[in-house]
């Protein structure tokens, strides 16, 4: 099958999905990617409501979004992807700014109707004949929010080829493929999983609301996933659970986050026979590249035009990225550009080179300023999460009547001490990983405060939680 050039996605799966073992799995119900060239997802056949129209499509469930997206690329001149957690204040200025005109849903419509768009179509996970007119007529402009989308939301415009520009379809990595992911698949890591799943020729299980995490690694394995992805926070949280051992991957990817040697080493460690990467991606810039020689970091040899047509620059030390697989511009009044005069896209991302190889040590806008110094977190909890007893960390500057601010951890550990000895052995830990600072980082990195914690929190992309205390 061709590389996407345009619309239409469900031509491409339509093409593909004759084999009946292909399918989206859900836990209230699963669709088979056979069935779908046959039939319609959209209840009452209210695919002709939908041609050359803006779409909002907001959904309960993963699956019924994965299936409004089939139903509506190349039908609709524009499709936004709402993600769950989007505040219901903020839909007024989603709508206007995107001029949606149709809301795919399968709500209530009664709760839809405030919203003042007329054409409301109800969509479910149910199979029926009729779908009308498929032909394309559009190249839809798909429309996601960004990860870092806090308050009034910003949307990027991509297209189905920039989306799936990393994807070779119909190849698959293995056979079969059962593709998992922590990533919900409206925003954009999930949603590169679940085209990877209908173009690259595999299945995909799609995790349910609220479902906690052992519940779906336990129904994972139930259908033989191969390859999960998550961000290192994910991974994080899912290897405390004891559920992550029922699943036996042959691969396993982290991105959206540092992936940094402990995470990698300990995926190796849990999963001795799978295979470890990493990916560097953004809403903004898309998928720029894998890493896959089980290293933090990246060869100093990407940076440049490699082979995948992706440029690499390293500019005031952040990375910037020209690529086709970019979005196309911000939607709406936006103040700044997506893009520099030569079409590079800052991602904001700063790197170290250390011989021949970079090293991610933190977001420029993450920075906290101790006493006029100036200290990525995610560097000094790449340096604490590589004691051994260390699960995960948060780094942040806490406020000090004296000094202003000190450098302040949070640590879940692997295996919290109990019993009358546990205060001396978490001093003796203490000790352990302000030694490990001391010998790795300039004193100012050094926290003047760790405390342990159970758990710590995870945004909805999957991110850790960043809040100066």
């Amino acid at each position: 099958m061709p590389r996407l050039s345009a619309a239409s996605l469900w031509q491409s799966v339509s093409r593909a999905g004759t084999d009946g073992t292909r399918a989206l799995w859900s836990p209230e119900t699963s669709v088979s990617l056979a069935d779908l060239s046959s039939g319609s997802t959209l209840v009452g056949g209210q695919l002709s409501d939908l041609r050359g129209r803006s779409v909002l499509v907001r959904t309960a469930t993963q699956l019924s979004a994965a299936l409004a997206l089939l139903e509506s690329d190349g039908i609709a001149r524009r499709v936004v992807l709402c993600p769950p957690d989007l505040a219901a204040e903020h839909l007024p200025f989603v709508i206007s700014t995107a001029e949606i005109d149709a809301i795919i849903t399968d709500r209530s419509s009664d709760a839809m109707g405030s919203l003042g768009v007329n054409c409301i179509v109800n969509c479910s996970p149910v199979i029926e004949p009729g779908a009308g007119d498929r032909s394309p007529s559009h190249d839809t402009e798909w429309i996601l929010f960004t990860s870092g989308t806090t308050g009034v939301p910003k949307m990027v415009v991509h297209s189905l080829a920039s989306l799936a520009g990393a994807i070779t379809p119909g190849s698959g990595l293995a056979a079969p493929v059962v593709w998992a992911t922590f990533y919900d698949i409206r925003r954009y890591g999930g949603l590169q999983i679940l085209l990877r799943a209908l173009l690259g020729g595999g299945s995909l299980v799609l995790s349910g609301p609220a479902e906690p995490v052992p519940d779906f690694l336990t129904r994972a394995q139930g259908h033989a996933v191969t390859h999960i992805t998550g961000t290192p926070s994910h991974w994080r949280k899912a290897l405390m659970s004891a559920a992550a051992r029922c699943v036996t991957p042959q691969y396993t990817r982290l991105s959206g986050e540092i992936a940094d040697q402990a995470i990698i080493d300990h995926l190796r460690s849990f999963y001795p026979n799978a295979k470890v990467g990493h990916a560097f991606a953004s809403t903004e810039a898309g998928v720029a590249f894998e890493v896959n020689d089980g290293l933090a970091g990246f060869p100093a040899s990407y940076i440049g035009r490699m082979e995948s047509g992706v440029d690499l620059k390293i500019e005031d030390d952040t990375l910037h990225i020209r690529s086709p697989r970019t979005a196309r511009r911000y939607l709406g009044k936006v103040v700044e550009s997506l893009f520099d005069a030569d079409g590079f896209v800052d991602t904001g991302d700063v790197l170290e080179r250390r011989g021949d190889r970079y090293w991610f040590i933190g977001r420029r806008g993450g920075i906290i300023n101790v006493g006029g110094l100036k200290i990525h977190p995610e560097e000094v909890e790449a340096v604490i999460n590589r004691h051994p007893s260390v699960r995960m960390s948060l780094v942040k500057a806490r406020k000090n009547p004296i000094t202003g601010a000190i450098v302040a951890a949070e640590v879940v550990l692997l295996d919290p001490p109990s019993g009358d000895e546990a205060p001396r052995a978490l001093d003796a830990l203490k000790a352990e990983i302000l030694e490990l600072c001391r010998g790795t980082l300039a004193p100012h990195k050094v926290p003047a405060a760790i405390r342990f914690v159970p758990s710590l929190d995870v945004m909805p992309s999957g991110k850790l939680v960043r809040r100066d205390a």
